[in-house]
């Protein structure tokens, strides 16, 4: 099965600058709460859509946690991301259902489309593909989901154009 995670090495000057200001009031509501790690990072992710490494400085400054304890917590938790991912996010079921139905062609498939391996992001920030291990759309077999939205009952080409016709409708919608 085809759900290693295995996360690219994140270079310091990939990071860009953020404001540290917006983790303010996340900070102030959960300082001294028990259990608050989590909904730090949490709330750090929504902000900034991962978790910049100046916020975890942060966030052990201000509420005294050290920072491998925060670390440790976003690397243990797949829920957490540790680098900027694209605008839509790629997941490609690898659950049973989907790997017999032949799922290894879809992210195949992505991967040569989008010029990326999985869990990373294409250059123009549009797109992350990634490989999870059930969608729980087993009678869609295999399937992957954009955001929201479910594909099912896919093949590779299948799936290459769906990215496609979402790279044109955000195209049209800059040059508007």
């Amino acid at each position: 099965m085809r759900i290693a995670r295995i996360k690219p090495e994140i270079k310091t000057e990939d990071q860009e600058a953020v404001d540290l200001s917006l983790l303010n009031p996340l900070i102030e509501k959960y300082k001294n709460k028990k259990g608050n790690v989590i909904p730090l990072l949490q709330g750090a992710q929504e902000i900034y859509g991962f978790i910049p490494r100046q916020a975890f400085k942060k966030i052990s400054d201000e509420t005294g946690i050290k920072l491998s304890d925060i670390y440790g917590v976003a690397t243990f938790y797949a829920q957490f991301r540790l680098s900027p991912v694209g605008k839509h996010i790629i997941k490609v079921c690898h659950g049973t259902a989907c790997h017999v139905q032949n799922a290894d062609t879809i992210t195949d498939s992505l991967e040569d489309a989008l010029k990326v391996k999985d869990g990373e992001t294409t250059e123009d920030k549009l797109f992350t593909l990634e490989s999870v291990a059930c969608l729980g759309c087993c009678s869609l077999a295999p399937v992957m989901m954009i955001g929201d939205e479910t594909y099912g009952k896919l093949t590779g080409s299948g799936a290459v154009k769906i990215v496609k016709d979402i790279r044109i409708k955000e195209k049209q919608k800059a040059e508007n």
